[in-house]
């Protein structure tokens, strides 16, 4: 959808003047499709928006291939959670299309939840995966993007992150805990047991599986089938573009 809605705008079958938020419109005109397809519109094609759409196929992807395997409704909440909260503070900072601060948000907590898998940034240099949106920020700034949105997103991903997993282990209580209703209308799948823990590996380079120190190449081809942020929750180091 995400793709259709700014393709079709490109080509100016619709214009981005019927799916922008205004709360104006949508409180006081009904117009109400816009507090959906606002989600949906990236800008124009370039580099931006396939940067986005990189981001946020990979990361959606693998959280719920990862921390939301077999819990779509979970998913769906904090989908929906995020959504209505930028939706809430948009007015405020005059911002009418949040599929960017969306990705980010996602992007936050995929690197909060996997805190120790290193990541690497075109070779240049290492960090680890919390650190992910700062990195993507300023790569963002330097395509010429507001802060403002990404930091929205990144706002809305620590909130969501400190009710779901940071107060119920301090408080014992789940304030973010999903309605009934939606895994009615989405059971959950079988429990998948997680692999074991195992120690963080090291940052792969850009381009290339990082090699064995003996130069052997069964270390090199397990490396490189971990790089998919898809591996799960313990996967191999990632790299980045």
């Amino acid at each position: 959808m995400a793709f259709l809605t700014t393709a079709g705008c490109a080509l100016e079958i619709i214009t981005p003047f019927n799916v922008y938020f205004n709360a104006k419109l949508v409180f006081k005109d009904l117009e109400l499709w816009r507090l959906i397809t606002n989600f949906f519109f990236f800008g124009n094609l370039g580099l931006d928006f396939v940067f986005h759409m990189f981001f946020l196929i990979k990361y959606c992807k693998s959280l719920e291939e990862g921390s939301f395997r077999g819990r779509s409704a979970d998913f769906l909440w904090m989908l929906l959670f995020g959504g209505t909260l930028l939706t809430l503070i948009a007015p405020f900072v005059n911002i009418q299309f949040l599929g960017s601060s969306l990705t980010f948000m996602m992007v936050y907590v995929w690197g909060r939840r996997h805190q120790y898998v290193n990541l690497s940034f075109l070779g240049i240099f290492n960090f680890t995966a919390p650190y992910l949106p700062w990195v993507l920020l300023a790569f963002s700034l330097m395509l010429g993007s507001s802060p403002v949105v990404d930091l929205m997103g990144m706002a809305a991903g620590h909130v969501y992150y400190f009710l779901e997993d940071v107060y119920p282990r301090m408080s014992g209580r789940r304030p973010l805990k999903t309605p009934g209703l939606l895994k009615l209308l989405f059971p959950a799948d079988d429990v998948v047991i997680a692999p074991p823990m195992v120690p963080p590996p090291e940052a792969m380079d850009a381009f290339e599986p990082a090699a064995a120190p003996g130069g052997g190449g069964g270390n090199g081809q397990a490396a490189e089938a971990g790089v998919d942020a898809g591996a799960g929750p313990e996967g191999k180091g990632l790299v980045l573009l």
